[in-house]
């Protein structure tokens, strides 16, 4: 898997289920079929006058989830911003051409009250249930971004007692044996079995 095919796989879901974040702090969550895929940003259209453009504005947080009939899910973070102002009609025109139904919602003139937002920054979590190990990686599309933050499970490596106790209780085994245990983070379902059996607290959250 990689960052190219996750976008692909959620061009393929068509409509995605959009979140943004109110005035209030508060995830507000809708359905945006209007979507452009680029290979290191995402364009999304909207009405000018709408809720989810006030937020947007204010806090351009977004975040969306895919999940594939292969039982895959895509998790998208990243920032939107208004495309620049020489850039709305080009990006209005190829989200239109790539979505016709959007001629019948703002026919003619009117569709001059759209605006176009760019998702930058982005963060893709790739999961899939539908192997054994699961499968689990972490992608960004801006190779000038910092490293997407780490999650889930290490094992101390001094602490660790090379009792096998973690490797017991975790659903899928993906714990390498040795003097001192290891977690292998591409497999890891992230649900803390280890962590609360481990004898001597060798496992601590990231």
């Amino acid at each position: 898997m990689d960052a190219q095919t996750c976008l692909k796989k959620m061009q393929l879901a068509g409509t995605l289920s959009l979140a943004t974040v109110d005035e209030n702090g508060a995830p507000q969550i809708r359905c945006v079929s209007a979507v452009h895929y680029e290979s290191r940003a995402i364009y999304f259209l909207t009405a000018r006058g709408k809720e989810m453009a006030r937020q947007l504005m204010a806090d351009g947080r977004v975040q969306t989830l895919v999940h594939t009939r292969f039982n895959e899910m895509i998790r998208m973070s990243g920032v939107a911003t208004p495309a620049l102002d020489s850039e709305q009609v080009y990006w209005r025109d190829v989200i239109y051409a790539e979505q016709p139904y959007l001629a019948n919602v703002y026919p003619g003139d009117t569709r001059d009250i759209n605006i176009i937002f760019k998702v930058e920054n982005i963060v893709l979590d790739y999961f899939n249930l539908g192997v054994r190990p699961i499968e689990r990686a972490v992608f960004t599309l801006d190779e000038d971004m910092a490293s997407a933050p780490v999650k889930g499970f290490r094992i101390d490596s001094d602490a660790c007692i090379g009792c096998g106790t973690c490797l017991e209780h975790s659903p899928q085994k993906c714990i390498e044996p040795g003097d001192s245990y290891r977690i292998e983070p591409e497999h890891c379902l992230h649900c803390g079995a280890c962590e609360e059996n481990c004898p001597v607290g060798a496992v601590e959250r990231l």
